[in-house]
């Protein structure tokens, strides 16, 4: 198999490349290195062909994608702040890179895609667990770009036949997870304050739910999506459970300092996975416990991270208060 990698220097993607690599595939990575980082894939630099590029504009990395089986799409700008900040760069980054990556997995009659969409589509959704016919309620311009992105891979699987299917992730965690950039991702800010011996800073209250999936069940999800013959669906990925903030500060240990709760965050993210399950034979292996040991276990990643603190969450977060806030 020849399979091209978008985002794949990222956190998922350079998961999904050694996975792909076991298998025996040749691997194609683009990246613009906005939000990927190379050190990731240093282990494996001489095993994968690695193309710098930005996928907002067709250039030549298109002709990459000549003779190849499959593309698994995961490059894109994450983060709230920033997306509320700049929504023209995520526009460019999120939606006119995957339709420019569409439009080159056509011309080369590629012969699966699989997108890598959010659950920050539903945004508050009125039923948990949460499955795939919810409504779709975007509350700040990164989930909405990345549903637009998902609107086009549907729209190209129905209209040009592009054997194509999207996977709806759940706060994805682990090793290799975005150590820099705005205020965002729990688990960077609180392994970062706890490598410094700062407080663990906790949102409201602390008894919002989430559903954190680690990171080699996502790939396992999004290999899964690529062997299978369904085209034009749907699916979450998620653990299927969920956890509370404090109760995720307890397993990580350490003092901790509450900051106040943020507009348009839901109390509770929980994946209905039963799609997922009975369709493609994907179940989550690695539970909460687990997952955290293997974080901890390799916290020296974090060393370079931005250390947070109630201060600077406070300035860096203040355009989401005043454009959410109601």
């Amino acid at each position: 198999m020849r399979i091209i990698v978008t985002g794949g220097a990222g956190f998922i993607g350079s998961h999904l490349v050694d996975a792909l690599l076991a298998l025996d595939s040749e691997v194609i990575v683009l990246d613009n290195f906005s939000t990927g980082r190379p050190e990731n894939l240093d282990h494996i630099k001489d095993k994968i062909k690695l193309v710098e590029c930005d996928i907002s504009t067709a250039e030549e990395w298109v002709n990459e994608f000549k003779g190849v089986d499959k593309v698994f799409h995961l490059a894109a700008l994450a983060d709230i702040v920033p997306s509320i900040q700049n929504p023209e760069e995520y526009f460019r980054a999120n939606v006119d890179g995957t339709f420019n990556v569409l439009q080159a997995a056509k011309k080369f009659d590629v012969k699966r895609f699989v997108y890598s969409a959010s659950s920050s589509c539903y945004g508050i959704p009125d039923q948990y667990p949460t499955n795939e016919l919810a409504e779709i309620r975007p509350q700040y311009p990164y989930a909405l770009t990345k549903r637009m992105g998902e609107e086009l891979v549907m729209h190209w699987s129905s209209i040009y036949r592009m054997p194509a299917v999207s996977l709806r992730f759940f706060n994805v965690y682990g090793t290799r997870s975005r150590t820099s950039g705005t205020y965002g991702a729990v688990f960077g800010v609180f392994l970062a304050q706890k490598l410094a011996n700062q407080p663990l800073t906790i949102v409201g209250d602390g008894e919002q739910t989430r559903d954190f999936t680690y990171v080699t069940d996502v790939v396992n999800a999004l290999i899964a999506a690529s062997q299978s013959q369904k085209v034009g669906e749907i699916y979450n990925v998620g653990s299927g459970k969920t956890i509370s903030v404090n109760c995720l500060v307890e397993m990580l240990g350490g003092d901790k300092v509450y900051i106040p709760k943020r507009p348009g965050e839901p109390d509770c993210t929980f994946a209905d996975i039963l799609k997922i399950q009975q369709e493609l034979n994907w179940n989550p292996e690695i539970s909460i416990e687990e997952g955290v040991k293997k974080v901890v276990a390799n916290i020296d990643y974090w060393r370079d991270a931005p250390i947070w603190n109630p201060q600077t969450i406070a300035n860096a977060t203040e355009d989401w208060f005043k454009y959410l806030g109601k």
